[in-house]
C-alpha cells in the first residue's frame, strides 16, 4: 500500500489543522493505521492509532484530548484532527499501516509498522 500525506501548514498556538492520509489500493480497511511525528533533532514518536474498523483508538498522552484519529474506509483516508495545538507539537507527521493487528502495548513503536508515508510538515508559533 502507498500513503500520501497532506495537510501540512502553519499554525498559531491554540489554533486546529486537520491531516490525512490518503491509501492506494482496494484494501485499506484491512490495515491498522498510525501516526507519528518527528521533531527536529529528536527522534520518531507515536502520536496515535486506530483499529482496522475504526472503533478503538490509542493516543499519545501528550495529544490526548487535543488530538483525534479517524478513518473513512470508503475513502481510503485516516485523518488527524489536531485542537488546541502546542509549538512543541511542531514536527513532521507520518502516517503509517501494519499489515497486521498490533497488540496495544505494542501500538507506540513504529518498528510496527510496514508501510508509510512521506511526512508532512505542521509548525505552530507561539
Amino acid at each position: 500500500v502507498q500513503l500520501q500525506a497532506s495537510g501540512a501548514g502553519l499554525v498559531q498556538a491554540g489554533g486546529s489543522l486537520r491531516l490525512s492520509c490518503a491509501a492506494s489500493g482496494r484494501t485499506f480497511s484491512r490495515y491498522p493505521m498510525g501516526w507519528f511525528r518527528q521533531a527536529a533533532g529528536k527522534e520518531r514518536e507515536f502520536v496515535a492509532h486506530i483499529r482496522r474498523g475504526g472503533g478503538t483508538t490509542y493516543y499519545a498522552d501528550s495529544v490526548k484530548g487535543r488530538f483525534t484519529i479517524s478513518r473513512d474506509n470508503a475513502k481510503n483516508t485516516v485523518y488527524l484532527e489536531m485542537n488546541r495545538l502546542k509549538p512543541e507539537d511542531t514536527a513532521v507527521y507520518y502516517c503509517a499501516a501494519s499489515k497486521n493487528d498490533i497488540i496495544v502495548t505494542a501500538v507506540r513503536m513504529y518498528t510496527m509498522y510496514d508501510y508509510w508515508g512521506q511526512g508532512t510538515l505542521v509548525t505552530v508559533s507561539s
